[in-house]
């Protein structure tokens, strides 16, 4: 920061310095104040159509768009001056003209940009009398559906499918109060990542197909989470509603995946909203697996591990707690570490440098790999006769049973209970999924990002790594661990890749490992 030229001004009486060039409405963000917008966003171009924006900027004859206007030495700017609250209140008469009192059934309630504005800044009644204007809503194709009535001509959407996507099938036709927003004939936003265009609608105009009518706002529980759709690690927010997954939303983070989210990974919430869920310990007891106490399974597991080679079989969604206590299950068997990566297609977002749905459909196989796991295709490949199978996560999907027809015993720790492992295992350990535990995963440019608990686990499934370190203790190893952080911890104490990583100062954005360092700027691996 040294190297960037800085500009002083005043915003609502406070003295803030910001980088030269930054707009006025971003520097008001620096001095704790909101300038209210619609058409603007920090991911997309300025278009300055809405005047929202309108600020009292001292020596200038007239108010000024916040959002196109540069911080200048020495500016005085008024963002709740009475010029500039009348000026906005007009702007949101305007918009409300033909705007349907839908507030009661729109999904958008709650969180929605005109609601909060016209209750802070707007009229207390409408001077308007004449009936308002409707049209019927139209099916955009993909997840999205516009409700042209709610529209305010805001263009986030035209600008996003532009600009960032670079697919322009969005544009502003008619003009003046007949206005709307098209679709190009012959096209659908079917584009992987066209569902960004209904995060960035600060209105209730396009909605999700996928979550329409499932909640309020107001229903929903929130915790920040990270994509397991591919290695990209995109930040996101999981939302629950009653401990169910209804959505996933992209959390800003300009490091991974700046405000979006594709659609592999908005879907994911489904898998973590299965309801054959794994919640009991089961033991074999003659031809079928029974329910069993936790202590009983954890000693029938070690029981059924100990004396053999040991080859463990791990998802590459594993956190990275998970994977080292596996890693070091593995030193004590001498055993070996695999994992199997399903993939698709590559679609990267033009608009955004390094950023993509990428072709590894893993969270964490960047974390399994630096851990010491291999990766293989077919799992009776890499099985020996007469070992012993670790199966960690879910990951026997496509897996026939002949593969593992020289595995002389089978112990399961997962989150559902296929058929194979009924037949097969000696052991089934329930174990909860991402948006049951908390821990990390290390995404394909090496960086480490923490996940939250977004919902309570099932009967009396256990994170996984807590299930692990039992395991582990149960054969003899070293180190009992309570806490996730812990078990960071002893994997940035041993693990050279990850010396002077701290599970707290990771926040919420996440921190580069060793070897990836020299990437990112010094001030942001300093832990």
């Amino acid at each position: 920061m040294a190297d960037v030229k800085m500009v002083n001004l005043t915003i609502e009486g406070r003295p803030v310095a910001v980088p030269d060039g930054m707009s006025v409405l971003e520097a008001a963000k620096t001095a704790g104040v909101l300038v209210p917008h619609y058409c603007y966003h920090p991911g997309l171009p300025v278009a300055g159509v809405c005047r929202m924006c309108l600020v009292e900027v001292e020596k200038m004859p007239k108010l000024a768009p916040a959002c196109a206007t540069t911080a200048t030495e020495g500016q005085v700017v008024h963002v709740h001056s009475p010029k500039a609250l009348e000026a906005r209140k007009g702007v949101l008469e305007f918009l409300l003209i033909n705007h349907p009192l839908d507030c009661p059934i729109c999904d958008q309630a709650g969180e929605c940009e005109l609601q909060d504005y016209t209750f802070a800044e707007g009229r207390a009644d409408s001077r308007y009398r004449e009936p308002k204007r409707f049209n019927p809503v139209e099916d955009f194709g993909g997840d999205v559906l516009y409700v042209q009535n709610r529209c305010i001509l805001c263009t986030r959407c035209v600008r996003f499918m532009g600009d960032v996507a670079q697919e322009p099938v969005l544009n502003v036709s008619e003009r003046g109060d007949r206005a709307f927003i098209g679709k190009a004939e012959g096209h659908d936003l079917t584009n992987p990542w066209a569902g960004n265009v209904i995060d960035l609608c600060p209105v209730g105009a396009l909605l999700s197909k996928d979550f329409l009518n499932k909640a309020r706002a107001w229903e929903l529980d929130r915790a920040a989470t990270v994509c397991t759709g591919c290695s990209q690690g995109c930040n996101a927010v999981a939302e629950t509603r009653d401990n169910v997954p209804v959505r996933l939303k992209p959390r800003p983070n300009d490091a991974v995946n700046q405000y979006y989210l594709c659609e592999v990974g908005r879907q994911t919430y489904r898998e973590f909203a299965r309801r054959d869920r794994a919640d009991q310990p089961m033991v074999r007891s003659g031809a079928a697996l029974q329910v069993a106490e936790w202590d009983e399974a954890i000693a029938a597991a070690a029981r059924t591990l100990a004396g053999r080679r040991v080859m463990v079989l791990a998802s590459p969604n594993l956190s990275n707690e998970s994977l080292f206590l596996l890693e070091r299950l593995l030193a004590q068997t001498n055993g070996e570490g695999v994992f199997r990566v399903t993939r698709g297609p590559a679609v990267p977002l033009p608009g955004v440098s390094d950023l993509a749905l990428r072709e590894e459909r893993a969270a964490n196989a960047g974390g399994a790999r630096t851990l010491g796991f291999a990766e293989i295709t077919t799992v009776g490949a890499a099985l020996r006769d007469g070992d012993a199978l670790l199966v960690v996560g879910d990951a026997l999907a496509d897996v026939a049973e002949a593969e593992l027809a020289s595995v002389s015993h089978l112990v399961y720790v997962g989150t559902t209970v296929p058929a194979l492992v009924t037949q097969r295992a000696a052991v089934v350990l329930p174990m909860t999924n991402t948006l049951e535990e908390e821990g990390t995963f290390t995404n394909l440019r090496g960086r480490v990002q923490r996940y939250l608990q977004a919902r309570t686990a099932p009967g009396v499934a256990r994170p996984t790594w807590y299930v692990l370190a039992d395991l582990l203790a149960a054969m003899g190893g070293a180190g009992q661990f309570f806490l996730p952080n812990e078990v960071f911890a002893a994997l940035a104490a041993t693990h050279p890749a990850f010396t002077g990583l701290d599970y707290e100062a990771l926040g919420l954005r996440g921190l580069p490992i060793v070897e990836h360092a020299a990437d990112v700027p010094a001030a942001e691996v300093t832990v």
